[in-house]
């Protein structure tokens, strides 16, 4: 499509990767910039900043204007916040307010960042863009993406607005040093000596950002595509993990009966301390779930083709590695 595009969240890890892409195809492209530091990063991407929030609705309609589509990547991705009530304001009613502002400008098409984990599939089954939901949440994140993902399309339908939901599960790839990240990080450096035995699904950056370039070409409007490009169980990853780089040496695998204690301790302890601790109630339940995706759909209808697992990996290592944060991993075999 011609003309400007508006990227929200684009001084992010996702939202970055889309204004690079976009910009590296020629397109006039503008990212919100809730401050000063967002501005200078878009502006070094090659965008052009305009500053907003996607709380203030008028900020959003004047970033807008004159756009013909629209990226909404901006969110809050956190586990074990004492208070959830602004990932709620910013991801429900944010992603309410970038529909209204859509509306009000006349965009042709929104393209919004969901995530896998507001599909909701439940224990033991693969996730797909059809599964009916469990009814319970798992995180305050997931509920307010299941929310926020429920607004986005509803009122989208209510008011006439294109827009296609992309669902990525877990994003990792170079560039990405915190949330699930870490996990990768702490298992080469020895620093996660114990472990628990679940399922993680994870899609690459560079396959994450050109699938919602393709939604916005050949999407569906009212749909929505998980992208996923592998599933891999804890013991495997770590088995991957010592091929390419050695590490880690030592892990144990903690019994899965005794997690939710550790749970309940750790959230104990943080409300004692009036701090945010890695682990609580909800990240245990979101470890002992698990989650498995089929990322298909993306493959057969927008032409989505998946990084193989190992590059994936292996190019996020050496990134870490260029920059002292893991071990140089090993050659590959001739």
């Amino acid at each position: 499509m011609a003309g400007p595009v508006l990227v929200t969240g684009g001084s992010g890890f996702l939202g970055g990767a889309l204004v690079e892409r976009l910009v590296a195809s020629g397109r006039e492209v503008r990212g919100l910039a809730r401050t000063s530091d967002a501005a200078e990063r878009v502006t070094s991407l090659g965008a052009a900043a305009v500053r907003g929030d996607v709380l203030d609705l008028e900020s959003l309609v004047e970033a807008m204007r004159g756009c013909e589509v629209v990226f909404h990547a901006a969110g809050v991705n956190a586990m074990c916040v004492r208070d959830p009530h602004p990932m709620y304001r910013t991801n429900v009613e944010g992603s309410g307010n970038v529909v209204r502002a859509a509306v009000a400008t006349g965009a042709h098409r929104m393209v919004y960042t969901s995530s896998a984990s507001a599909i909701g599939e439940a224990r033991g089954t693969v996730g797909t863009e059809d599964s009916p939901h469990r009814g319970s949440y798992l995180s305050h994140y997931e509920r307010s993406k299941h929310l926020a993902e429920r607004r986005v399309l509803g009122w989208a339908r209510e008011l006439g607005l294109d827009v296609v939901s992309v669902n990525p599960s877990s994003v990792q790839g170079p560039g990405r040093l915190g949330g699930s990240a870490r996990l990768l990080l702490d298992l080469v450096n020895g620093k996660l000596p114990v472990v628990v035995d679940t399922q993680l699904s994870i899609v690459d950056i560079e396959d994450c950002t050109t699938g919602h370039l393709l939604a916005e070409a050949d999407g569906a409007a009212g749909e929505r595509y998980l992208l996923n490009g592998f599933t891999i169980g804890v013991p495997d990853a770590i088995a991957l993990l010592r091929r390419l780089t050695g590490r880690p040496e030592r892990v144990r695998f903690a019994p899965r009966w005794l997690v939710p204690a550790a749970g309940e301790v750790a959230q104990a302890v943080g409300g004692l301390a009036r701090r945010d601790l890695p682990l609580c109630r909800e990240a245990v339940r979101t470890l002992l779930h698990g989650h498995r995706y089929d990322g298909s759909r993306a493959e057969r209808d927008l032409g989505l083709a998946y990084t193989p697992m190992e590059r994936t990996v292996r190019r996020t290592l050496a990134w870490y590695a260029e920059r002292g944060l893991a071990p140089t991993p090993l050659e590959p075999p001739a």
